[in-house]
């Protein structure tokens, strides 16, 4: 677990969205705030539609970023295909159409945990361009404490909204070598 921490962290510091997790004592809210070069409609038909060609693949269960999909309405599930069962990663509970989608749940090693999450994707027009704004809240009973947590959550959601924003605007979510 440690070892995964630092390897989130390393990555934390790459990400061109960054900003600092708020850390409290019963729980966190992380955000990230980008422009992206599309309009809302594009930007909110990748993130619902295509969940699976623009989230890392090593930040799944399968290993495979394939498995993925997000049911938009109300109850809808975000979840994961596994050869052997399944992984229900969120739960989606408000759907705008090209304005905000909002699930809740733990998110990777948060799921094992007594938290609860509430993830937001709020789209916004901006000139000829979406502004994205994630946030996630999350609060509850964590035996470390958030403290080591909080950062690696930062860190991975900043690289899903990186790789959104380059999926949108060049059709591949990897960055350049």
């Amino acid at each position: 677990m440690l070892r995964m921490l630092v390897l989130l962290a390393a990555v934390a510091l790459a990400s061109d969205c960054m900003a600092a997790a708020e850390i409290e004592a019963n729980g966190f809210r992380v955000r990230h705030d980008v422009v992206i070069a599309a309009s809302p409609a594009k930007v909110y038909d990748a993130l619902i539609g295509h969940v699976d060609r623009w989230w890392s693949a090593k930040h799944t269960y399968s290993g495979d970023s394939r498995n993925l999909t997000i049911d938009v309405r109300a109850g809808g599930c975000f979840c994961e295909r596994l050869a052997n069962g399944g992984v229900e990663h969120m739960r989606v509970v408000y759907v705008r159409p090209n304005e905000m989608l909002r699930m809740t749940g733990g998110l990777g090693p948060l799921q094992a945990s007594g938290v609860a999450g509430a993830l937001t994707w709020r789209l916004s027009p901006a000139q000829a361009a979406t502004k994205l704004e994630l946030t996630y809240s999350v609060g509850g009973y964590i035996a470390e404490g958030f403290q080591g947590i909080a950062p690696a959550v930062e860190s991975v959601l900043g690289e899903q909204v990186d790789r959104l924003k380059r999926y949108v605007e060049s059709g591949a979510a990897d960055a350049p070598k």
